[in-house]
């Protein structure tokens, strides 16, 4: 069996990269593509669970901006990373892999609902576990819901997936000269107010313990890659 350099971790999937190359929605290919490697981690002996975001459906931080009340706006993001967690998890067991999606709010003829003992009972099982509907309250994002699941389910790490190949002292797509870091910690982060995660969601992971691992999803065979503690990423960490 591979060696892994983490046993059980939370995997954070932004809802735009389930766009695709689309201005909006899920893009079923690139779902496939992340459930691909989901499933290779899995059957490689990783325990994992899921965690996605609503904003390639809607973002309650936008809808609020443009004059919705913020409860109301909020609450039709959380709806909307349940809509993803849904595709997810119609797609892996499509493939072959049996997963279940636990929402932090109720809704029984949908899916599960969320709590720690039966999420560590499906990943021991053997299952993929999604999580959904970030914490279940408004003013929260869902990086935050990543963390508090990742403490909760006794994540060895969060591996945050994004866009780039880890944490830089800028926008590298801003800034040519943007230093990136192998190594950095949680205090660097909220200090130089590098924006990988919001500050609860690093606080979090901070005052647990868990190291967060920030890559590039977008690239293929990155999630077995920094699974495998292989590939380009930055691990974010306590000292």
């Amino acid at each position: 069996m591979t060696r892994l350099a983490y046993k059980r971790v939370l995997l954070k999937v932004s809802g735009e990269v389930l766009m695709g190359s689309q201005p909006y929605g899920i893009d079923l290919d690139t779902v496939g593509r992340v459930a691909d490697e989901v499933i290779t981690c899995a059957r490689s002996g990783a325990q994992v669970a899921l965690v996605i975001g609503g904003g390639n459906i809607f973002r309650g931080v936008a809808g609020a901006a443009k004059g919705m009340e913020r409860v109301s706006a909020d609450h039709m993001g959380i709806m909307a990373t349940v809509m993803n967690a849904l595709a997810m998890q119609g797609v892996l067991v499509s493939k072959g892999m049996d997963a279940r999606v636990l929402s932090a709010i109720a809704m029984p003829t949908v899916c599960e609902t969320y709590s720690h003992a039966k999420g560590i009972h499906h990943l021991e099982a053997g299952r993929v576990v999604i999580c959904t509907a970030g914490t279940g309250l408004p003013f929260f994002t869902t990086d935050t819901g990543a963390a508090l699941r990742a403490a909760e389910l006794k994540c060895d790490a969060l591996l945050k997936g994004t866009s780039v190949d880890g944490v830089y002292s800028a926008d590298p797509k801003k800034d040519p000269a943007a230093r990136r870091y192998d190594r950095i910690t949680f205090q660097q982060i909220l200090s130089h107010d590098l924006r990988i995660m919001d500050p609860a969601a690093i606080a979090l992971a901070r005052d647990n313990g868990i190291p967060v691992v920030v890559f590039n999803i977008r690239e293929a065979g990155a999630v077995e890659q920094v699974l495998q503690g292989k590939g380009r990423f930055t691990v974010v960490t306590k000292d």
